[in-house]
């Protein structure tokens, strides 16, 4: 659980200033920036790989997410299974030229579960 948070964390603060710099909300990639004096130096050209996965058969959580980031190009899948037994499969990339774009599959059938409360997990934690 730990490794998941950081990689998390990590990921999204990363993410966040990219955003942000598509969007012209302070986010800032390259250059330096002075807060009250104190300079900050930011990478010119970030880069960065990640991934990460669950499968936990007690409570059938199943997913995985993959993303890079080569300077302004950021791509990534994510694949998540969902209660009715079908995988929702999620491709995107962004840029600050074209913003953020996905395209969103969904394989399998959805499983008929005659009135269970609580999907695939029949409602017990």
């Amino acid at each position: 659980m730990f490794k998941v948070f950081v990689i998390t964390t990590l990921f999204l603060g990363a993410y966040a200033e990219y955003l942000g710099e598509l969007q012209g909300y302070g986010g800032h990639v390259g250059g330096e920036i002075e807060y009250g004096g104190h300079e900050e130096h930011h990478n010119h050209h970030p880069k960065y790989q990640f991934n990460y996965a669950v499968h936990d058969p007690h409570t059938g959580d199943e997913k995985q997410h993959i993303e890079e980031r080569d300077g302004d190009q950021v791509k990534g899948t994510y694949t998540l299974k969902e209660a009715d037994g079908t995988t929702r499969v999620v491709e995107y990339k962004a840029d600050k030229h074209n913003g953020f774009n996905a395209v969103v599959h969904k394989i399998g059938e959805p499983h008929q579960h005659g009135g269970q409360i609580g999907g695939v997990y029949g409602g017990h934690y």
